[in-house]
């Protein structure tokens, strides 16, 4: 079973809970919205710690360093059985500015031709509500799971909001 870390990057604006999502790039995802962003996130390899591969996969895909506390949010399993680790990550990032690794594949299939195609084609801050539709269904609870802490630390006296 493959495992993966990723980062949950979100701000407060106007009052409203934001999430950073990512778009995937590639052929099989152009043509897909609903139910098809992510957040930004890859497999951890044998000798990474869960958090070190969701600041290296947070890099790699948005071309920005994930600074601050990592909050974990726990896991959760995709419908294809991979298992992702996800941290929250309060902080900012400028979604037009996004500067994603690349990967090469044959396309069209069996057509002998290589391309090379970005990891994410972009990302952009959306509302929980919005949020909740976009992102694929095995990550959802994660949203629920962000809403909670940020609710809890907005409860609490002297709590940052």
């Amino acid at each position: 079973m493959q495992q993966s870390a990723g980062i949950l990057l979100y701000r407060h604006q106007d009052a409203k809970l934001l999430v950073l999502l990512v778009h995937p790039g590639g052929p099989f995802w152009a043509r897909r919205d609903e139910g098809a962003w992510t957040i930004p996130k890859g497999i951890i390899e044998p000798d990474e710690t869960a958090e070190a591969a969701a600041r290296r996969e947070f890099r790699e895909e948005l071309g920005a360093e994930a600074d601050g506390p990592l909050i974990p949010l726990g896991s959760v399993r995709q419908r294809g059985g991979k298992q992702v680790e996800a941290f929250a990550l309060e902080g900012d990032f400028d979604s037009a500015n996004v500067r994603s690794n690349t990967f090469e594949m044959e396309w069209p299939p069996r057509s002998g031709r290589r391309e090379v195609f970005t990891e994410v084609d972009r990302a952009a801050w959306m509302e929980i509500p919005r949020a909740r539709a976009k992102i694929i269904e095995g990550q959802r609870p994660l949203l629920d799971r962000l809403e909670a802490l940020c609710a809890d630390q907005t409860s609490s006296p002297g709590a940052p909001k």
